[in-house]
């Protein structure tokens, strides 16, 4: 079957009678809650354990975002070589299965042993994620794909809003042990839930010439990029948005103990704020999806951004502050709305999967190194001059995209 017939399938229907969208959102709600127990439980456990140490706090960005860099460029490959649906219900089970082990050292072993499920789960998403996207290029209608990556965000943002507590909580009332089972529970019924995903087309396999292979397309997602100046100037672009929130994001717990004089737990009311507001913004861009350019959509929130970023860093009052996250995170689905539509719009579907994989390291990398770093120039800098730093690189990530503004996506690459 051609990809043009399988978006076809869809393209009468609205989004939500599609049964790929209807599946990956109902998978993407129980991954949602594994990770922001996760995030929030382990969080909240390290700074307990550890007495808020600085190193140990950002040491988690760390080993969440290392892998992210080093496996996005292999997992984007294979995406485009292995069967997609079949990949990402792998990756959710073993997963789960990292995770339950993770809990049986627990119990038995070292508290160290919260890093490691961070760290497979890292790994894995490097071949879910790019399958994802794929997905998406094959089962949403080109029309409709800012819509649909706009209706994805405003799920996601919902998470912000309820995630936060819910880690909280779990870790509060039930400890670590149960906010980790929660987790393992969460990942294995994603893997159940996407056998709903029609069943992936058959791809032709080789045995002498697939590791050979393997190289060449890799070479080649590479050079697919390098050819493309919107993609090109998007993996600037990248870099430049992952230091500015590599630092900001590891750093946002001292904002709450420091500038604000709040105790760790109000980070959670931050976030829930900033979340709201997520979910305002990706509401509005769905109104507004076919009249905006995805590129003018993703300056608009890196201006924003930069823009809240630094005032952040020079507050020290709450409501101002709390103010200052609304604004940002009414900026925030139009970052990730249009970082998603350009890859899919500026990319064939045989180079979805490379694209993705190699346009992610350029954030992620930049995230990773100033995620570990970011504990150490806490220690010489004040956090004001920190976050002005931060504001004013992803202001210029956002310059960039300007001569971009006149671009054509390129629609109909597939249909040949």
């Amino acid at each position: 079957m051609s990809a043009k017939g399988i978006k076809g399938a869809g393209a009468g229907n609205s989004l939500l009678r599609n049964t790929f969208f209807q599946t990956i959102l109902l998978s993407n709600v129980l991954l949602q809650i594994g990770i922001w127990v996760r995030n929030f439980a382990i969080l909240m456990y390290v700074t307990d354990k550890t007495n808020e140490d600085p190193f140990a706090i950002s040491l988690m960005g760390f080993v969440e975002f290392l892998p992210i860099f080093v496996f996005s460029f292999i997992g984007g490959t294979f995406a485009d070589r292995w069967k997609p649906r079949l990949t990402m219900i792998w990756c959710d089970f073993l997963s789960a299965l990292s995770v339950f082990i993770v809990l049986i050292t627990l119990l038995y072993g070292s508290w160290h042993m919260v890093y490691f499920a961070t760290f497979v789960s890292a790994i894995l998403s490097q071949f879910s994620q790019p399958s994802a996207m794929k997905l998406f290029k094959q089962h949403i209608p080109a029309e409709q794909l800012q819509s649909a990556m706009a209706m994805f965000q405003s799920l996601m943002a919902i998470f912000m809003v309820l995630g936060p507590s819910l880690g909280v909580i779990s870790y509060q009332k039930f400890g670590i042990e149960i906010s980790i089972g929660v987790m393992g529970v969460a990942f294995l019924l994603s893997a159940v839930v996407l056998f709903r995903i029609p069943r992936d087309r058959e791809v032709e396999k080789t045995d002498a010439v697939v590791e050979r292979q393997f190289w060449q397309e890799l070479k080649a997602g590479f050079a697919y990029v390098w050819r493309s100046p919107v993609l090109k100037a998007l993996g600037g672009t990248f870099a430049l948005a992952g230091t500015a929130v590599g630092i900001a994001q590891t750093l946002g717990l001292f904002i709450v103990l420091e500038r604000l004089g709040q105790p760790k737990e109000f980070l959670q009311y931050m976030l829930m704020v900033n979340g709201i507001a997520m979910l305002v913004g990706g509401g509005a861009v769905m109104v507004v999806a076919k009249k905006v350019a995805p590129q003018k959509l993703l300056a608009i929130g890196l201006l924003i951004s930069s823009l809240t970023m630094i005032g952040t860093g020079l507050s020290t009052s709450i409501p101002l502050t709390l103010v200052l996250q609304f604004i940002g995170g009414l900026g925030f689905p139009m970052i990730q709305i249009g970082i998603s539509t350009m890859i899919l719009q500026w990319s064939e579907e045989a180079y979805t999967g490379r694209v993705n994989g190699v346009l992610t390291p350029m954030f992620m990398g930049m995230m990773v190194i100033m995620t570990l770093v970011a504990g150490q120039l806490k220690l010489v800098f004040p956090l004001v001059g920190i976050y002005t730093v931060a504001g004013s690189i992803m202001f210029l990530g956002m310059l960039l995209l300007v001569p971009l503004f006149k671009q054509k996506p390129l629609i109909a690459q597939t249909n040949s």
